[in-house]
């Protein structure tokens, strides 16, 4: 019963793993695909062309290394497909190209944003997206042509080594850490602190006066009311979030695939498959951290959500509001006794009676 559970452990590890992981492919490919309908529905989103080139990026990957990664892993990976050396050749080159494109497309949209918070008036100083993007796609590309210099996947004994950790690139992965994760790394953490230092400052500068403001008087409600809360809550915890999300995210996600990159040729084939998924994870979590975050994105959202969505019955029928009903109801008779004009003066006298004739008794 031992040898058993034991034989059969790898293959249920390897069940799950194929599970999350097409999890996370289907995660990113909806996510992104909703996050690019949103955001070209989003009027005046000023960071739209990043925010779009990181979605195409994402759906981009989505549909080719990843499936390639469920198909064809490395054992003990996901997948048992053997590819042959063009496939291998083309997946080991869109890994090296995508993997630098996605992290650099993140460090630009967060210099964008670094720039339009601290330098909302110079619009002088902020680079043309398009020039931005193109280095990115030329460093990517370079990358992924010193991909191809590296040696043709082994014969069918051994196993096909089609990726840069584990495909023969000993000499260019330092290269390829430096400039996919460390340049990045560096030009978000830069980014995000700058960004959190001034929503820092701005919550700690004291609030002007209004003008034509009155003076508070120096009554014991206006004492207590200026007196600190019990438990003071820092006022800059809310501009920390996105900063610590977005550094933290990419911590998670690259960091243990650039940390594999240097390591020796061995350790960083054991680790392929493990570190590979983590990295990919980022592709279905950029729509939520980078799309949902933002207050027009989630407007553009729900608008759309509400058009999609049946709306409720009404409780008021249309029956009532129709003209030819509308009609009918205005010339039916009254229900009551027709009054004549000389029956209208005479009520109208018995009424005023009475009311005279009540007055006393209720006084």
């Amino acid at each position: 019963m031992a040898n058993a559970t034991g034989l059969n452990a790898p293959e249920v590890a390897a069940s799950m793993g194929l599970i999350l992981a097409a999890v996370v492919e289907a995660a990113a490919l909806l996510g992104n695909g909703a996050l690019l309908v949103v955001v070209l529905r989003t009027p005046g989103l000023r960071d739209a062309l990043y925010l779009v080139h990181l979605c195409v990026v994402d759906l981009l990957a989505a549909g080719s290394i990843m499936p390639l990664g469920l198909l064809a892993a490395p054992p003990p990976g996901l997948g048992r497909v053997r590819l042959g050396p063009a496939p291998c050749r083309a997946a080991r080159f869109l890994s090296a190209a995508l993997l630098p494109a996605c992290t650099l497309g993140v460090a630009a949209l967060g210099l964008a944003r670094y720039r339009l918070i601290v330098h909302p008036l110079r619009p002088g100083a902020r680079p043309p997206p398009t020039l931005v993007l193109t280095a990115v796609w030329a460093a990517a590309g370079l990358l992924g042509a010193l991909s191809l210099l590296g040696p043709p996947p082994a014969p069918p004994p051994a196993p096909a080594r089609c990726s840069v950790l584990a495909g023969g690139l000993e000499p260019f992965r330092p290269l390829w850490a430096l400039l996919a994760f460390a340049l990045p790394a560096l030009l978000l953490l830069g980014a995000y602190g700058g960004i959190f230092l001034v929503a820092r400052r701005a919550a700690l500068r004291p609030p002007r006066p209004a003008r034509g403001s009155r003076p508070r008087s120096d009554s014991l409600d206006s004492r207590l009311s200026i007196l600190p809360p019990l438990r003071p809550r820092p006022p800059w915890g809310k501009a920390a979030l996105a900063p610590a999300l977005a550094v933290g995210q990419f911590a998670a996600c690259w960091l243990p695939y650039g940390c594999a990159c240097l390591a020796p040729a061995a350790q960083a084939a054991a680790a392929e498959a493990a570190v590979t998924w983590v990295a990919y994870t980022a592709f279905a979590a950029h729509p939520f951290l980078y799309g949902l975050l933002q207050r027009p994105v989630r407007r553009t959202l729900g608008r759309l959500a509400r058009r999609a969505l049946p709306r409720p019955p009404r409780s008021c029928t249309s029956r009532a509001w129709h003209p030819r009903a509308l009609l009918q109801h205005l010339h039916r008779p009254p229900e009551g006794p027709v009054l004549g004009p000389s029956e209208a003066p005479e009520q109208a006298r018995d009424l005023a009676g009475r009311e005279s004739l009540s007055m006393p008794e209720a006084t």
